[in-house]
């Protein structure tokens, strides 16, 4: 199993550091909120990937991967939950004055943080397929799929502590000049449209 999970290591290394989506999530709640804040978004996708991982292992994710009517379901909500973010960003950011928020940090926001890390990263079909994909490959042939399974996504998700924790600190050296208010705005609009961009692309594109 050593060699396997190294294995599966080093193809997880590409995917965690590849920016995407939730890369993007947790460095701007960390540039614009707080270091909280970018940890629950950081803690909700982590959710995310176990649960997908114990999915795939179980045979739930290949279900919607093989059901056309349910990872188009899945992909749709999907998009519409990026599209519905992006461009609640985008309003905020034409307006001239921000809209008022909880203070950065309380224990509302850090839980507002944390569902949207889960919910984007539940509502991300391609992660399921990457995992209906790639675990197989990793896992012993007869043995109890499951805890192999949330192995291997443990290791993704250990990965991706790293990655996250490295964002994070570079925005904290980087915060005292990128918290300003025009900046603020500047940063949610460029994620606002990014995230509309994943929602579109996730809408239109095929498997």
């Amino acid at each position: 199993m050593i060699s396997e999970v190294l294995a599966f290591a080093v193809v997880a290394a590409v995917l965690t550091v590849t920016p995407g989506l939730d890369s993007a999530l947790v460095l701007r709640a960390a540039l614009t909120r707080s270091r909280t804040e970018a940890v629950a978004t950081a803690a909700g996708i982590l959710t995310g990937l176990f649960v997908w991982g114990a999915s795939a292992a179980v045979g739930i994710s290949a279900l919607v991967t093989a059901s056309e009517v349910a990872y188009t379901a899945l992909r749709y909500a999907g998009a519409a939950y990026l599209l519905w973010f992006g461009v609640r960003l985008l309003v905020r950011t034409l307006r001239s004055r921000p809209a008022t928020e909880e203070p950065a940090g309380s224990r509302g926001s850090v839980w507002r943080a944390a569902r949207t890390g889960l919910a984007t990263n539940l509502l991300n079909p391609k992660i399921g397929v990457f995992y209906v994909a790639l675990l197989p490959q990793f896992l012993p042939a007869g043995s109890d799929p499951l805890l192999p399974g949330l192995l291997l996504a443990a290791v993704h998700a250990g990965l991706t502590v790293v990655w996250f924790a490295l964002l994070i600190g570079a925005a904290a050296v980087l915060s005292r000049w990128l918290r300003r208010p025009g900046t603020v705005r500047a940063i949610d609009g460029v994620t606002g449209a990014t995230l509309v961009g994943f929602g579109m692309r996730l809408a239109l594109s095929a498997r």
